[in-house]
């Protein structure tokens, strides 16, 4: 369902689910002899193996930061939808347990919000499910079972690859962040170097 991300040797991770993987550059000045590049092309420009040139480093982890902001909030309507399915879980199998045995169900159900009102369910092989859209359908207690529990388990799959995803991007975050730091420490460091040099020929 997710695919896989490795490392190359050219230091890119391979992307998982549309999210780009992060090129770490492990020697700056390496990187920049090979890559034809001075410091704020650099910051400007990673190329792949390929030489095609991605998206502006600050760029990128701009981009990341966006698809990090979707996720979590596809995390959070699923963290709240897994608890709305299996209540209705609950309340078909209480059904289904109080059917045969004579006595009515009492229950107070949610109106409208912070409004109220008591049931009384007598023996019923059928309940309603809400779909979404303003659609609501009635099915047998089996198949209202057999369709939540499906509901129930697609949306545990999905949080599960969520938070995998979550990971990942967080991962590509952290080498983003780290590169954009070695070459900003690597151009303040050459910086330096050269006015050594140059205060040393003066004298």
């Amino acid at each position: 369902m997710a695919s896989s991300s490795s490392s190359t040797e050219t230091g890119v991770v391979a992307e998982r689910r549309g999210i780009p993987g992060a090129q770490f550059v492990e020697d700056v000045q390496t990187y920049l002899n090979q890559s034809g590049l001075d410091v704020n092309s650099a910051l400007a420009f990673l190329q792949e193996s390929n030489d095609v040139p991605v998206p502006v480093l600050l760029d990128r982890l701009q981009q990341y930061k966006v698809v990090e902001m979707k996720l979590l909030a596809q995390q959070r309507d699923l963290q709240a939808k897994i608890p709305d399915i299996e209540k209705c879980l609950d309340v078909v199998a209480t059904l289904q347990a109080k059917k045969g045995t004579g006595e009515a169900l009492i229950t107070d159900f949610e109106v409208s919000e912070g409004i109220y009102s008591r049931a009384r369910i007598e023996d019923t092989d059928s309940v309603c499910l809400w779909l979404g859209a303003n659609v609501m359908l009635e099915y047998s207690c089996e198949e209202a079972t057999a369709l939540l529990q499906k509901n129930l388990d697609n949306a545990k799959a999905s949080l599960e690859v969520l938070v995998a995803d979550l990971q990942f991007l967080r991962d590509q975050v952290t080498i983003t962040q780290v590169t954009i730091a070695r070459v900003y420490n690597w151009d303040v460091h050459q910086r330096r170097v050269r006015q050594a040099a140059g205060v040393a020929i003066e004298s």
